[in-house]
């Protein structure tokens, strides 16, 4: 079971996916206040539905996020295929496939011997992977007599996703005549600082990646740059979020003169990240896929509940 959050496919559809998305209470915990979740979250969705709706369509009418994780899905099939017989399936948390859809896609594959979950997320949070895997739960519910679950949270300090970064950045860097004196602009997703203060442990795992992204491609890199700069994006509402912003910053750069940025890209289905998400999934079922094994950072299992 592949998780990832969803986005919405049309332009009709950005309303009722913000919905979803600020009913979540991992999302927005409101504590005492949850039977207010649903009028604020319409409320909410409907006001930010129209200017969210202006930037889909810039980016062509719809998010990129369905296509991209049916590439990974499809690549990560292939690379398992030599070592088990996989049956991949994948759950968005906010819309098509939602994690009802996945299951019943999931139980019309058989018998099966094992299941691995596997959130897309490298970072875990309580807002993603936490909710992801709370879902899943609510939905599949607990089968003591299934097959037997293996949990991923996180793979933020695996080296083959710390190269898939490497790799796409070298790439980029190219493009600049010194790139050793740009900045670096490491773009993670924001979470309100409610959750960080309740100990979500994102913020660590996205300074992890990035100190070993540094250190691998200053390895690797003649021209890496001096400097990085680690922001956050995506801010919703007037509560506290992490910091610093990334939009701010980049305003604050070209004020200070800075003429020359590269904002770290995603990794899409590299193959060197899908060689990641094929290294999580055999180890999960005990299975070790060659001498690459050896070379990796650690790979740690969940072990919380759900």
């Amino acid at each position: 079971m592949l998780f990832q959050l969803g986005g919405p496919d049309s332009l009709e559809a950005v309303e009722p996916f913000l919905l979803n998305l600020f009913l979540d209470p991992d999302i927005i915990p409101l504590g005492p206040f949850g039977l207010l979740r649903r009028p604020i979250a319409k409320l909410i969705s409907s006001r930010r539905s129209v200017p969210v709706a202006e930037k889909y369509a810039e980016i062509g009418g719809r998010s990129p996020i369905g296509a991209l994780t049916e590439r990974q899905r499809v690549r990560l099939v292939e690379a398992l295929s030599p070592h088990i017989d996989p049956v991949a399936v994948t759950a968005m948390r906010y819309w098509h496939p939602l994690t009802g859809e996945a299951v019943a896609t999931l139980r019309k594959a058989g018998p099966l011997d094992e299941i691995v979950l596997l959130p897309l997320y490298p970072h875990y949070s309580y807002a993603t992977t936490l909710s992801s895997l709370k879902e899943w739960r609510r939905v599949y519910g607990k089968h003591t007599s299934g097959p037997p679950e293996r949990t991923i949270d996180h793979f933020y300090d695996h080296l083959l996703y710390i190269q898939a970064l490497v790799e796409r950045i070298g790439s980029m860097l190219r493009q600049f005549p010194d790139s050793s004196r740009i900045h670096l602009i490491f773009s993670a997703h924001g979470l309100p600082m409610s959750l960080v203060e309740k100990g979500d442990p994102y913020p660590k795992q996205v300074g992890a990646t990035v100190r070993a992204v540094c250190e691998l491609g200053t390895k690797q890199y003649a021209g890496w740059p001096r400097t990085h700069l680690l922001c956050y994006q995506s801010r919703v509402g007037p509560a506290k979020w992490l910091q610093p912003a990334l939009t701010e910053t980049i305003e604050r750069l070209g004020h200070e003169g800075a003429r020359e940025m590269l904002v770290v890209p995603a990794v899409g289905d590299s193959p060197l990240f899908i060689g990641a998400l094929k290294d999580l999934v055999l180890r999960a079922v005990g299975i070790e896929a060659g001498s690459s094994s050896a070379s990796l950072a650690s790979v740690q299992m969940s072990s919380r509940t759900v």
